[in-house]
């Protein structure tokens, strides 16, 4: 049983969880999690994405995931939505595109051409 201290801290965390999701949103990063992405490792690459994000404390990228995009022969593909430009899409990621996509496109603004695979709306 839970005690009335134990609920408080439950209420606190779960309210800055959504204090995250419903702030400023600078980037939104929404992985592929179909079939064809997990099994081609989009678990890694979310999984990376979210470190990483933590570890820079990015408190303005919101990490999220999909189904199927259509694009089997390219997974994991990752769309990266910043509000005003066009969307980009990588693909044929994994845990060291995902660092270096962090670095070039999120934290310094450059996209990172060597793996879009798409762009636009």
């Amino acid at each position: 049983m839970k005690t009335l201290a134990d609920l408080k801290k439950i209420r606190e965390k779960a309210q800055e969880d959504m204090k995250l999701r419903g702030g400023n949103v600078r980037i939104k990063i929404v992985v592929g999690m179909g079939t064809s992405g997990i099994a081609m490792g989009a678990r890694e690459v979310m999984k990376t994405f979210l470190e990483e994000i933590s570890n820079r404390n990015l408190t303005d990228v919101l990490v999220t995931q999909t189904g199927e995009k259509g694009l089997s022969s390219m997974e994991p593909v990752v769309d990266l939505i910043e509000e005003g430009k066009a969307k980009v899409t990588y693909g044929n990621m994994n845990p060291d595109k995902v660092k270096k996509v962090v670095v070039e496109h999120i934290v310094n603004g450059r996209v990172v051409s060597d793996y879009v695979v798409a762009t636009g709306d």
